[in-house]
C-alpha cells in the first residue's frame, strides 16, 4: 500500500488577538491517501479555511508535521516554502482571482512564468489545460467576458496546469448559481477519477461532499464524527 500523500501530525496552530492566544487548531492528526477527494466540512470558524492554507504551504503551523510528498514542509523556510508550493499545490478560490486585463490564456499561463518552459512548451500546457475545462472557444476571452462558471473553468485550468501534486479548494462552488456548481463539480471529480488528481476541498454544501470520495469534520479546532446534515 502506497504511503499517503498528505500526512499531518500533532498540528497546533493559533492567533494572537492583542495579549489573547485564540487557538484555531488542536492537536491534529490523519492522513490523505494519494488519489483521493477530500471534503473538508464544519461550522464556520471551525478552523476549516487555516487548515487548508496550512496544508498548501500559505501558512506555518505553531507547532507539529505536514508531510506532503515526503517533505516536511512545516520546516521550510519560507523561500523554501514558496518555492515548493508553486510546484506542487493548485489552488481554486469561491472568488475565482483571475486577474481582469489578462485573458483566460493568460491567467491560466501566470503560474508557468517562472518554469523554465519555453513559450512554445507553455502554450502547449495551457492549451492542454483549457481543453480539459472545455473553453478552448474562449482562451482569447477576458474575465469580464465570461460567465461565473466559466471563470472558475479558467481558475481550475490555472490551478492544473503545472500538474500539481495536490489542488485545493476553498468553497469553489460558493459564488456560483446551481446549474454551473454542478458543472464545476463535475469537473473536480473528472479531474480526481480521470487524472488521479488529489483534491482538498473545503466546503459547507452536503450536496458538494457528496462528490468527495472521503469527508473530514472539523469543530473548534478538532476533529469530529459526522454530525447530523442539518448543522451544516
Amino acid at each position: 500500500m502506497s504511503e499517503p500523500i498528505v500526512l499531518v501530525k500533532n498540528l497546533l496552530k493559533s492567533y494572537r488577538r492583542g495579549s489573547e492566544i485564540i487557538p484555531v487548531l488542536e492537536d491534529i492528526s490523519f492522513a490523505i491517501d494519494r488519489g483521493d477527494f477530500l471534503a473538508l466540512m464544519g461550522p464556520s470558524g471551525s478552523g476549516k479555511s487555516t487548515l487548508l492554507n496550512l496544508l498548501a504551504g500559505i501558512d506555518y503551523p505553531d507547532s507539529g508535521e505536514i508531510i506532503v510528498g515526503g517533505i516536511d514542509i512545516s520546516a521550510l523556510s519560507e523561500t523554501q516554502l514558496s518555492m515548493w508550493r508553486a510546484l506542487n499545490v493548485g489552488f481554486i478560490f469561491q472568488f475565482y482571482n483571475l486577474i481582469p486585463v489578462l485573458t483566460a490564456f493568460e491567467n491560466v499561463e501566470l503560474p508557468l512564468l517562472l518554469s523554465p518552459l519555453s513559450r512554445k512548451q507553455r502554450r502547449s500546457h495551457v492549451e492542454a489545460a483549457l481543453e480539459i475545462v472545455n473553453l478552448m472557444d474562449r482562451l482569447n476571452h477576458y474575465p469580464s467576458e465570461l460567465s461565473g462558471g466559466q471563470q472558475q473553468r479558467v481558475a481550475i485550468a490555472r490551478a492544473i496546469v503545472s500538474d500539481p501534486s495536490i489542488i485545493v479548494a476553498d468553497e469553489p462552488t460558493g459564488d456560483l448559481d446551481r446549474a454551473s456548481a454542478v458543472d464545476i463539480l463535475e469537473l473536480m471529480s473528472n479531474l480526481n477519477r480521470e487524472f488521479s488528481k488529489t483534491i482538498i476541498m473545503v466546503t459547507h454544501d452536503p450536496r458538494a461532499a457528496k462528490r468527495a470520495r472521503s469527508i473530514m469534520y472539523l469543530d473548534k479546532g478538532t476533529l469530529k464524527d459526522a454530525p447530523a446534515e442539518s448543522a451544516f
